[in-house]
């Protein structure tokens, strides 16, 4: 071995010993959680809730900060430039995983700008139409849709969002022509779905189930591998002839790319902890929502199959910011 060798690994042991010493001392000041939606949302408070459980097991503040704007690309792209120390963090939703694809000049890339910590829940999309139209299920719907192509509507929580793109999956797996009517945010498209000024639309399970026990809107199907427990007597759209049809929402912790794995260990550790307290999975299941943790490898995975399936998804159907 050279001398300019032995210098090189020298150098490489003593960044080694640093970074695990850095890892061992591991929270050493506040952390901060940023989101990218309004505080109150469905994001919002499922950082707050496990941030409260984070803050007690790691013996530091968990604070979270709410970045709105660019369809959550602000807080996105202010984490993937934030230092990767594990004091920076992101909840982020599932439109993380398209939103390079859907706008213009973004600088991030979900699997190459960030370290996957852990996913924290799903919430299935929930298909649901206005008592005004003709259908007791999925399959009359389809049929009538067929009949009436471009006559039926489907209000989404906005453009490039998960029941948007969930009601763009319906249209090619279905076959069918309906026509996309984006709202700004859940309540006005379930209001306009209530008064029957738009046919159906989809809902993640958290902003649906609170308002079906009325019967209006009316559920039809839950695009998730199984049925809701919330929802015992609702099929999944594979049930009615739709096999793999799966659409979600999610939330998931996120670090800067390049985060020692050390503290994205530590972190995912005190994420499945938090996702075992009973009052953090009470929370989330009675809003319809489905606990998932797990590796932080898993959820790496996860997020490869959702960049290539929406990815898929909005060049064939020519997805864009309508």
């Amino acid at each position: 071995m050279n001398f300019a060798t032995k210098i090189l690994c020298a150098a490489l042991a003593l960044a080694g010993a640093s970074m695990g010493a850095h890892a061992q001392g591991y929270p050493s000041q506040p952390i901060k959680i940023v989101v990218g939606y309004q505080a109150g949302g469905p994001t919002d408070l499922t950082a707050r809730l496990i941030a409260d459980k984070m803050t007690r097991s790691m013996g530091q503040p968990i604070i979270v900060e709410n970045k709105v704007g660019a369809g959550s690309n602000i807080a996105s792209e202010f984490v993937a430039a934030a230092k990767p120390d594990g004091y920076t963090l992101l909840l982020a939703a599932a439109p993380i995983s398209w939103n390079p694809m859907l706008y213009k000049n973004v600088k991030y890339d979900v699997l190459r700008s960030f370290e996957p910590i852990a996913n924290v829940m799903t919430a299935p999309q929930i298909l649901a139409v206005s008592t005004k139209l003709p259908v007791k299920d999925l399959k009359d719907l389809v049929a009538l849709a067929k009949r009436q192509p471009g006559k039926l509507t489907y209000g989404s929580s906005g453009a490039g969002g998960s029941p948007h793109l969930a009601g763009e999956l319906l249209k090619q797996r279905a076959g069918i022509d309906i026509v996309h009517v984006p709202y700004k945010g859940a309540s006005g498209a379930l209001n306009d779905l209530v008064a029957g000024h738009v046919d159906m639309s989809f809902m993640t399970s958290m902003s649906a189930i609170p308002h079906l026990a009325s019967g209006n809107p009316k559920a039809l199907a839950v695009a998730s591998e199984k049925r809701l427990p919330q929802l015992p007597n609702v099929p999944t759209v594979a049930e009615m002839g739709y096999p793999g049809f799966e659409a979600e929402s999610w939330n998931g912790l996120f670090a800067p790319a390049k985060t020692p794995p050390e503290i994205v260990s530590r972190l995912n550790a005190e994420v499945n902890k938090a996702l075992q307290d009973p009052e953090v999975r009470e929370k989330l299941t009675s809003q319809g929502a489905v606990v998932v943790g797990g590796t932080a490898q898993s959820f790496r995975s996860y997020l490869v199959k959702e960049v290539e399936r929406w990815g898929g998804l909005m060049k064939t159907n020519k997805v864009t910011l309508d």
